[in-house]
Parts: structure tokens; sequence; C-alpha cells
């Protein structure tokens, strides 16, 4: 955080293929070592599967994954009087965006063997369906603030 004025957020350009930001976003997220190219070749390669499973338009799949994994609370801790409290808090439109984008690319690598482009589709159609590892991971989550729901007092 800066010590004086604010953070401009970045503007960040569409995709080339699909001219959607929301793909540029996931490309960004799954680029490792700054090998964009080949983060656009997985995400292009996984989208062309989702196409085929859902039989719809990828970009749209992909949404409704993103949103089906998009968090609305979590718990950051508090530290009032020596004891540490986990507060629930709402999240942050951009920080939900970005917590659900990250939390299907790391379930999409937690996946056993196939290739990156598989993986990734097989969890975009699983998040697509309600379902998988970053569709509980939210889960997880909201159970975790719903339980620290009597430090909700402690909020700043």
């Amino acid at each position: 955080m800066p010590r004086k004025g604010r953070v401009t957020k970045r503007r960040i350009s569409p995709d080339p293929r699909y001219q959607s930001i929301t793909v540029a976003k996931v490309i960004n997220g799954v680029m490792g070592g700054g090998k964009k190219s080949l983060a656009q070749a997985i995400v292009y390669d996984a989208l062309g599967i989702v196409e085929e499973q859902a039989k719809r338009d990828p970009v749209d799949a992909l949404e409704q994954a993103i949103k089906n994994t998009t968090p609305r609370l979590e718990v950051k801790p508090r530290r009032v009087g020596g004891a540490t409290y986990q507060v629930p808090v709402e999240v942050r439109g951009d920080r939900a965006l970005s917590l659900a984008m990250r939390w299907l690319v790391r379930s999409a690598r937690g996946r056993g063997g196939k290739s990156m482009a598989e993986k990734l589709a097989a969890e975009v159609m699983d998040a697509f369906q309600g379902q998988g590892a970053a569709v509980k991971k939210r889960e997880d989550t909201h159970r975790m603030a719903e339980a620290n729901r009597a430090f909700a007092h402690y909020r700043w």
C-alpha cells in the first residue's frame, strides 16, 4: 500500500480470439514465467474442449463457472486484546473475481494426469455445473464465515 496517493487500476486488454477481458484474465492466471503464448494455447484448447462438451459459447460457460466459484464472504484475522478472531467480511467485487479465477486455475493444476488444457476444461465444466474443487473451496470459505458469524461485530 502506498503512503501517498491512490493505486491506479491497470487496464487489461481483451484477448485476441474472443475479445473478452475475462478470458484475458484467465490467460494471465494460467501464465507462468512470462510464457503468455503457451498460456494462450492452453486456455484456447481448454475453451475448445468446453465448447464441444457444453454445446454452447465457451466464454459464457467460463463466465458462468467463474460466477459459480465467486465467494460473497470470507474471513479476515482481526487481533483484539491479545486474541486473534476470524472476522467474516464481504468480499469486494474485484477481489471476488480474482479469487474465483485463482481457485479455478489452482484446482485445475491439482487434478491428476492429462494435459493442462484438459484439466482446465474439466474444472471449468465442473464449476459450470456447480461442483468440483473450486466450488468446494467457495463453499468452505462461506462455511468458515458462517461459523465465525459471532465475531462479526469486530468488523472494521
